[in-house]
């Protein structure tokens, strides 16, 4: 019986684990390895879709409209900045995998650190290559509603799901990783280097890439990711009809007035199958004759050009 003194009951650990339950439903704690699915590929594709039609009906033929384009940029950029928070995420988890590689001492308190870790890696794996996907799929939506491919304002858009996830070991884990950061980086595939000033003969850039493209299908096309201009058009093309590109752009925080001919260097250290020049400055230049030294065919158009 009790009485007024008795001390309250500490709640047991199953008590407290059937509350969380109830309050939270299931989920791992961050030492353990979460088994819930992704979301299927078709529900992503179908919430992206809404997400787009949504803010076009609502602020389409409103005083907001001249904002919309800038919106569903960010849209995309929701996403493309989660799988990069994730990237993140996923080099601390190499940097432990490693520190656990070296303090492997037969015991079994190390040996399923290391087990966690590798887990975890797969765990992040998947979910930066899901948030690229919803990525990909809001930028197709971006270019459907504005006629424009969407592109960051900074750093890469890759995707890594063409790559095998089915890692078994934390050395295997670690050297694929490697390899696919530099497939992903640098994509298998004869390369075709393309420079040009500010031309704008979309025609005959077209009509050129087309050729090139027709004899290497299996082509990425390397360029200087200018803004506008030839590489401009040569990235559009190469949008339209699926090329894997390379966007080589100038670094001037560190060459300065360097820069584009340092560039120029890194271009050509990939070993391009061909060179394609259209009009330009001394930096297109600069590139011809830099081919031509390593043995790289050169091939110009336009003016003085075929």
């Amino acid at each position: 019986m009790s009485t007024e003194h008795d001390e309250p009951h500490a709640s047991s650990p199953t008590d407290h684990l059937l509350q969380e339950l109830q309050l939270y439903g299931y989920r791992p704690f961050e030492d353990e390895p979460n088994p819930r699915p992704l979301p299927e590929a078709d529900r992503i594709t179908g919430a992206i879709a809404d997400i787009f039609d949504a803010l076009i009906a609502t602020l389409q033929d409103t005083l907001l409209e001249p904002d919309l384009s800038d919106l569903l940029w960010s849209t995309v950029h929701l996403f493309h900045r989660a799988a990069g928070r994730i990237s993140g995420t996923l080099d601390d988890n190499e940097q432990g995998q490693r520190r656990s590689q070296q303090e492997q001492d037969g015991s079994e308190v190390r040996s399923v650190e290391l087990e966690r870790l590798i887990a975890e890696g797969q765990s992040l794996v998947e979910r930066r290559d899901a948030f690229e996907l919803m990525r990909d799929e809001a930028a197709d939506a971006f270019e459907r509603h504005t006629g424009s491919a969407w592109r960051p304002r900074t750093g890469s858009m890759v995707n890594h799901r063409h790559l095998t996830a089915a890692l078994i070991d934390s050395r295997d884990f670690l050297a694929a990783r490697r390899r696919s950061e530099t497939e992903v980086v640098m994509p298998a595939g004869p390369k075709i280097a393309f420079s040009g000033g500010d031309t704008v003969d979309h025609k005959l850039i077209w009509t050129k890439l087309d050729q090139v493209h027709a004899k290497h299908p299996d082509m990425v096309l390397l360029h200087g990711g200018s803004p506008k201009g030839a590489e401009r058009i040569a990235a559009c093309w190469a949008d339209a009809r699926k090329v894997p590109q390379v966007a080589f752009k100038p670094d001037w925080t560190r060459h300065a007035k360097a820069a584009p001919f340092k560039r120029n260097d890194q271009m050509l250290s990939v070993m391009p199958i061909g060179v394609i020049i259209f009009p330009g400055t001394g930096i297109q230049d600069n590139l011809a004759d830099k081919a031509r030294k390593l043995g790289v065919p050169v091939y110009r158009f336009g003016v003085g050009g075929a």
